[in-house]
């Protein structure tokens, strides 16, 4: 048997010129097919306020989606309709001018095209003497020019805050150890870390614990106040006590902007308790700390520069296609101490491909890097710096008319103070009954979602569910805002009936 299948395989080579390859046969065909992706994508996104905001996925569609791989070619204009009948229709929405869910930026038509470009050239940022590395560089250089960091700091493009904060506490933990931490590994210590972060911290902090062997039993949640914003005092009495117990205070994770309401934390307060006690300050700034660039608002991001390390997205509210993130570490040499390993296939040299002197791949945990930074390269140009200082503040202004409608209706009311572009709130259904007020602005929310007219998440402040809107588009419109609470109202109207 197997001869037949050799000979049948060869056979199959040679009608084949010898030799196979992924490459069209017809370039022209190629060249019409991204002629019509760039057409159908611009006439969406220029349209996009038309559609819903978001709708359910049909059970049909869903289980066209379970079928086997297939087996034998289809063609490009075959393939192209079934995108634009099973997958353009149902997107998460985040594009649209109403989408205000969770923490999700909105994207550009040039950055699509950036990628588009990025993804053609298909490097490899891992390292290597090439051009996309140093279009890395730069954007780092420039993100710590935006946040007025440390200009002899490190840093990394990441997949996005998740791992840009896993990225900053390995070095937290790596500094912080009395060992070789890398080759002992965690069992060599003869104390225990302790991580310490407000009850608002984001889920990742606990993940990248988790991840980094620490455990998340050792992070200790310092309680916030009526802002939730961490309370410094104790703070600092919670780590005396530990030192007092024997325990090694690793790393103070401030927020930059919490996920839930946008709180930002005593910055400046925290770095001067991290410098007394000589413990590692890493800010999680996923997208407040952007609001560092703000002239009006560098006063309550003052502190943000003088963190160890520090995380944020540009795919927040900078706008851009996903996927990119970024971490800064001040210390170069203990971030490049953290993850460098150059094995014999990546010894530098002093010329050629491998003469490139600074390996992404020695900052993080990443050797096969995409070329993420290409998009925030055209951005930053196309639009500069100062329209992002424009947008960010529209936003918070945006957020601010949200609060008044609020504060203006006997019906609505605020359940945080509001920091930045997060405003959070619910419809008052009774006065006395929580439980009443949870279960039907549960079924607002789902309302407003199912039928497209905006799309916004939940959390839960003080035990009560609220309506949450965050605010990083550069689509949203006032009237976007008035059209929502409008519906919001009659929603909620019809419920209490």
């Amino acid at each position: 048997m197997l001869p037949f299948f050799r000979t049948k395989l060869i056979n199959f080579i040679m009608k084949n010129n010898g030799e196979i390859s992924l490459d069209p046969n017809n370039w022209d065909e190629i060249r019409k097919l991204g002629y019509q992706s760039i057409d159908l994508m611009i006439e969406y996104l220029s349209n996009i306020e038309q559609n819903k905001v978001w709708k359910p996925i049909p059970p049909k569609t869903k289980e066209y989606f379970s079928s086997s791989i297939p087996l034998k070619p289809q063609s490009t204009n075959e393939i192209f309709d079934d995108f634009i009948n099973n997958i353009l229709p149902y997107p998460s929405g985040n594009i649209h001018p109403r989408f205000w869910g969770f923490v999700k930026g909105t994207g550009t038509p040039t950055g699509a095209i950036a990628e588009l470009l990025a993804t053609t050239m298909n490097s490899n940022t891992g390292g290597g003497e090439h051009i996309a590395n140093y279009v890395e560089l730069q954007i780092i250089e420039w993100a710590k020019e935006m946040l007025n960091f440390d200009k002899k700091a490190s840093g990394l493009i990441t997949s996005g805050c998740s791992m840009a904060n896993l990225t900053g506490l390995a070095v937290a933990r790596n500094v912080m150890s009395n060992n070789d931490i890398r080759k002992e590994g965690l069992r060599s210590m003869s104390q225990d870390f302790v991580i310490y972060g407000s009850d608002q911290i984001h889920s990742s902090i606990k993940k990248s614990i988790e991840t980094l062997g620490i455990g998340s039993n050792n992070i200790t949640l310092i309680p916030t106040n009526d802002k939730f914003e961490m309370d410094v005092e104790n703070l600092e009495k919670t780590i005396q006590d530990d030192i007092s117990n024997g325990k090694i205070p690793m790393a103070v994770v401030a927020n930059a902007g919490t996920v839930n309401t946008g709180a930002i934390d005593p910055l400046n307060k925290i770095a001067e308790i991290t410098k007394k006690y000589k413990i590692w300050y890493h800010i999680d700034g996923a997208f407040g700390a952007l609001a560092k660039i703000v002239p009006e608002y560098d006063d309550i991001m003052f502190g943000l520069e003088l963190a160890d390390s520090i995380a944020f997205d540009m795919h927040k509210w900078m706008y851009m296609p996903y996927e990119i993130g970024l971490i800064l570490v001040k210390d170069p040499i203990a971030h490049k101490l953290t993850f460098t390993l150059r094995p014999d296939y990546l010894s530098e040299e002093t010329r050629g491909f491998s003469s490139f002197k600074n390996w992404a791949t020695e900052y993080g945990i990443e050797l096969s890097r995409g070329f993420r930074s290409l998009k925030a390269w055209f951005l930053i140009k196309e639009h500069g710096f100062k329209k992002y200082q424009l947008l960010i503040h529209q936003n918070i202004k945006q957020a601010r008319y949200l609060g008044t409608l609020i504060e203006a209706s006997d019906q609505l009311e605020i359940l945080a103070p509001i920091a930045l572009n997060i405003v959070c709130f619910r419809f008052i259904f009774s006065n006395k009954d929580d439980a009443i007020n949870d279960s039907l602005n549960k079924e607002v929310l789902l309302r407003i979602q199912e039928e497209g007219i905006a799309l916004f998440s939940s959390t839960i402040l003080n035990n009560k569910y609220a309506l949450r809107v965050a605010i990083t588009n550069h689509r949203t419109k006032m009237s976007d805002i008035d059209l929502t609470i409008s519906k919001i109202l009659e929603i909620g109207n019809t419920l209490k009936k």
